[in-house]
């Protein structure tokens, strides 16, 4: 049933945004250095990523958050599992059942509601995943990171909503950020958020190709790796935190 509802929330917003998307192209054609159809199609991959690359929420730092707050987190770091590892492998199978369940219906709906555009290459498609994947990789190492906040404020919530306006804004979620002005622009483009679905989306409509492409695969694997490596930085001195206390 969640599922569903998210279905139906996803491309009803989808028909707000893109109304409202197609209102302000028509006043300021190629805004952003896109057509219209390739703001359109933007709205669309937009709402198909939401759940896919936690755009809006990671979908497991509020379990993480719970078993710290609570105290089962000692158990699980006594496993012998990786605690990220493991997170990080069931995160990833959660972002490919949302990309199957919640993100291609809204796609499609929206590919048969409006005119946007569609890859020229089938190469795209492939290149597209790798990019969606990459982003997955991203938004979990930024939400690992805010759970783990969890274990010095005992209260994960705040830092999670701070996240969340932060991933709304500088993902691109509102509006691309090449549309951004000067400076803002530049640095929304440098930031992590923006692998999570500027780079998808332009690699979807094809901005990036051959060594663009690499770059932009770069881009998002270096801020994985960056993240992830802090993450574990930050779990080790959690669990140092934990056997400390426990002593």
């Amino acid at each position: 049933m969640a599922t569903f509802a998210g279905l139906f929330t996803n491309t009803v917003f989808g028909f707000i945004l893109a109304y409202t998307y197609m209102a302000l192209w028509h006043e300021r054609p190629h805004l952003g250095g896109y057509e219209m159809a390739d703001a359109l199609a933007y709205v669309w991959i937009g709402q198909g990523l939401i759940t896919v690359c936690g755009l809006m929420g990671g979908g497991f730092e509020d379990e993480l958050i719970e078993r710290i707050r609570s105290g089962d987190i000692a158990v699980d770091l006594y496993r012998p599992a990786d605690l990220q590892a493991w997170w990080y492998a069931a995160n990833l199978g959660r972002a490919a059942y949302q990309l199957l369940a919640r993100g291609l219906v809204p796609m499609a709906v929206g590919a048969l509601a409006f005119d946007f555009t569609l890859p020229e290459r089938a190469l795209t498609w492939p290149a597209f995943l790798g990019a969606v994947a990459l982003g997955a990789s991203v938004s979990f190492a930024l939400w690992y990171l805010v759970a783990l906040s969890a274990f010095w404020l005992m209260d994960g919530t705040g830092v999670a909503q701070v996240a969340w306006l932060s991933g709304l804004f500088f993902s691109g979620m509102l509006l691309p950020l090449t549309v951004f002005p000067g400076a803002l622009g530049a640095v929304a483009q440098l930031l992590p958020w923006a692998a999570l679905l500027q780079i998808p989306a332009d690699v979807y409509l094809e901005k990036y190709r051959g060594w663009e492409l690499l770059r932009a695969y770069g881009f998002q694997a270096a801020w994985a790796a960056v993240l992830l490596a802090a993450g574990r930085l930050v779990q080790a001195a959690a669990t140092r935190k934990v056997v400390v206390q426990g002593g």
